[in-house]
């Protein structure tokens, strides 16, 4: 927790450093071209402000948790900042380049995918603008052009995933990116439709597929699989903690096994977060090891073993509810499968020949949460609460391996 409070004001610290760097920057740059001292004030105040808004939707996202950002980004906030600082150095030196060749698009996506959607598109919207300002003859037609481009591109690849296609989204986007090039040579500077026209959008193309297609494989290698492969090392049941647990205690184990499955089961028929799930369903008595219980005793062994920030979350959500606030529905999910698999195994311990009514057993389980209100902690629907009921249902043959 003070190795979290101390990032969390380290990256604050270097978040309003950048603020004070880029109004600086700006001006500096503004001065050497030789602008009047009304524009020199006029971009300075600009890029504080829009940097200024781009450090509050950070820090406000960072407040809400790890949901508000794309994949480990919360926990690696550095990279935005980073791609902060030479993004705002790129846009002072664009302002010197004819504004065809300026590869904003892909400077959209790196912002966003290295934050959020709503921080990507407004830190692009801040450079375009200082771009802008800066250049000799700027005006509001090139401004929108890269604008939209940028808007287009991040609402293309709001979701990205490890199995999303890129080829479709690059291609439209593409295409977006050349007709808005075209139409801004032809409408707004009046030029004659010709060969030369053509070729500015296609390199200007070249360039930001270029970026973009390097980026994304990058991207995809060490965001987005690494994420996954973590979740595979951990959710293996041969995993070293699982493998203590075992050794330890195999009622403990089973019982996290047995929740394991019947919670991803779950996971997969509402379209939750099933690794997420699979993972809390493994660990969170993992403090058996050690017997402990609160999450300030058992947090390090999530920590220690490099667990992804977002399934501590679900895991410290699991073992430590907050108070008066809603829990997740992939918090209920576990619940309801270890409910049933405690219920299951307590009923075979007492009689190994009992014949049980699942049905009727699922029934009495859930019903019961209705009437004692735990329901309500939950943020899960009555149409979403059937569905479970159903998928528990269909697993009549796994309950037999509790034997």
């Amino acid at each position: 927790m003070e190795n979290e409070i101390k990032t969390n004001r380290l990256i604050g610290i270097f978040m309003w450093l950048l603020f004070i760097f880029s109004g600086a920057l700006v001006l500096a740059f503004s001065f050497l071209s030789g602008k009047s001292y009304e524009a020199i004030l006029r971009n300075t105040i600009v890029t504080m402000i829009l940097t200024g808004t781009v450090v509050f939707m950070q820090q406000d996202a960072a407040g809400k948790g790890e949901s508000s950002f794309f994949f480990d980004n919360f926990s690696h906030r550095y990279r935005f900042i980073v791609l902060y600082l030479a993004g705002i150095v790129l846009a002072c030196v664009f302002s010197l380049i004819p504004n065809h060749f300026w590869p904003y698009m892909a400077l959209f996506l790196m912002l966003g995918l290295f934050s959020n959607i709503e921080t990507g598109l407004v830190s692009g919207i801040g450079f375009v603008a200082i771009s802008v300002m800066l250049e000799e003859n700027g005006n509001l037609s090139e401004f929108l052009m890269y604008v939209i481009a940028g808007a287009v591109i991040l609402a293309l690849f709001r979701n990205i995933s490890e199995n999303t296609a890129i080829l479709a989204p690059v291609i439209i986007a593409m295409m977006v990116q050349a007709v808005l090039i075209m139409a801004f040579n032809v409408l707004f500077l009046n030029r004659t439709l010709s060969f030369k026209l053509l070729l500015i959008p296609i390199l200007n193309l070249m360039l930001n597929l270029i970026i973009i297609m390097i980026f994304l494989n990058i991207y995809g290698v060490y965001v987005i699989r690494k994420s996954n492969d973590m979740y595979m090392e951990i959710n293996d049941a041969e995993f070293p903690l699982l493998v203590q647990l075992k050794e330890k205690n195999k009622d403990e184990y089973y019982k996290a096994i047995h929740t394991a499955y019947l919670a991803e089961r779950v996971a997969q028929g509402l379209s939750l977060n099933a690794r997420a799930i699979k993972t809390v369903s493994y660990y969170h008595r993992i403090g058996v090891l050690e017997d402990k219980k609160s999450w300030q005793d058992i947090s390090h062994f999530y920590l220690d073993n490099k667990f992804p920030e977002e399934a501590i979350e679900y895991l410290h959500e699991y073992v430590e509810p907050p108070k008066n606030q809603e829990l997740s529905k992939e918090a209920f999910a576990v619940n309801i499968c270890e409910t049933v698999v405690t219920s299951i195994s307590y009923l075979i311990n007492k009689d190994k020949d009992v014949k049980i009514d699942y049905d009727n057993l699922i029934d009495k389980i859930m019903n019961k949460k209705i009437e004692d209100g735990s329901l309500k902690n939950y943020d899960i629907t009555f149409r979403e609460y059937d569905q479970i009921r159903k998928i528990l249902k269909k697993e009549k043959l796994y309950y037999d391996f509790l034997r």
